[in-house]
């Protein structure tokens, strides 16, 4: 099921490394020649975002993490504007995307960052593709419109780019701007912001949620590939449609996929519980607070090893002391218990809500205060 390392895929090779030379080495000749038309340049612009948010709340967080779901309307648009990204069809790219997660950083990772940062950044497209599994992509199989996509995706990748040439040459009377920004400058930022997922994500950045693994939460990269470098975050939690979870993330795939929701295009958004998220933070910097006590010395070491363990087990007590509270009160609520009872549980869970700030604040203290030490 693995790749053939030795193979080379010449036609994705030749395509990739071709244009890209190309385009770099005539840039400049055009932008010295030639006068980009404002419009030409909004358009190329909006096109970016258009078809970048087809490969992030389409490709990737609809198609090949369910988690939420979409209007037909909606589905044909991302597929529409995501086969103008130039990035595969929706088939090829959600079955490396879940191999990608089922395997990460082995050798069964089709973009393992162990193999380099290039290697993820871009190599590994040129080698041969193996076949797709149907035991890997069932639900998109069965979907005729991602199959017609799959079946004739270059013909409507030319297509699409084709007509965008031609529209936008003609609005503005900008055939140069056209070709050289609206179609293949656009292309090419958009593939290396979507490849630095892969790379730069892998690399650069803090681990919150999941210390074993080399994916990495990063704000600038966020703002270069519509809101997916909370990378640590999503490989965490893959089902969440959200990949910044703060108010402040810059994740404006988050919000499109909202905003879909509340206009009735999108439902069934999967969200991480926010206990659960605490909970993960706790078990998994647990082990890195200790680890780093070792270096203590001993009088302190000891002291402060006591406040983790206490205060990490105090915390997760009452996560899951939480979490059976609501399921009483859903319960008891269901079964029409008696009104004072249910305030009596509503009045538990509060009581346990602060207790569970107060020790959340003490424990990001504590975490604070070993990291500086």
């Amino acid at each position: 099921m693995s790749r053939d390392p030795r193979g080379i895929n010449w036609g994705t090779a030749i395509f990739l490394i071709t244009y890209q030379t190309v385009l770099l080495l005539t840039l400049p000749f055009y932008f010295y020649y030639c006068t980009l038309h404002t419009g030409t340049l909004i358009t190329a612009f909006v096109l970016l975002w258009l078809t970048g948010l087809s490969i992030t709340a389409g490709y990737h967080r609809y198609f090949a993490h369910r988690s939420y779901k979409a209007h037909p309307i909606v589905e044909a648009v991302l597929i529409f504007f995501g086969t103008m990204a130039v990035q595969a069809s929706v088939l090829r790219w959600s079955f490396e995307h879940r191999l990608h997660h089922a395997y990460v950083d082995t050798d069964r990772d089709p973009y393992c960052i162990n193999k380099g940062f290039w290697y993820a950044h871009f190599f590994w497209m040129l080698e041969k593709l193996q076949p797709i599994d149907p035991k890997v992509v069932p639900d998109l199989i069965s979907n005729k419109w991602i199959a017609f996509q799959h079946r004739h995706y270059k013909p409507l990748m030319f297509g699409v780019n084709t007509l965008v040439f031609f529209v936008v040459g003609a609005a503005f009377q900008d055939y140069w701007g056209a070709f050289f920004i609206a179609v293949w400058l656009r292309i090419f930022c958009l593939q290396h912001f979507t490849w630095f997922i892969n790379s730069l994500a892998h690399t650069w950045g803090s681990k919150q949620f999941s210390l074993e693994q080399s994916a990495v939460d990063n704000y600038v990269i966020a703002l270069l590939t519509f809101g997916e470098g909370y990378h640590n975050y999503h490989h965490t939690f893959a089902n969440d449609y959200r990949n910044g979870i703060r108010w402040f993330h810059f994740d404006p795939t988050k919000w499109l996929i909202w905003t879909l929701s509340k206009v009735g295009l999108a439902h069934g958004l999967k969200r991480t519980d926010p206990l659960t998220v605490k909970k993960r933070i706790i078990i998994e910097h647990k082990a890195f607070l200790l680890e780093r006590l070792s270096n203590y010395w001993k009088e302190t070491r000891h002291e402060l090893e006591k406040q983790v363990v206490d205060l990490s087990e105090r915390i997760l007590a009452s996560i899951s002391e939480f979490a059976k509270l609501k399921d009483l009160y859903q319960k008891s609520k269901n079964e029409a218990t008696e009104p004072t009872s249910l305030e009596q549980i509503q009045k538990n869970i509060r009581e346990l809500q602060s207790k569970l700030h107060e020790d959340w604040a003490q424990w990001k203290a504590l975490s604070h205060s070993i990291l500086r030490g």
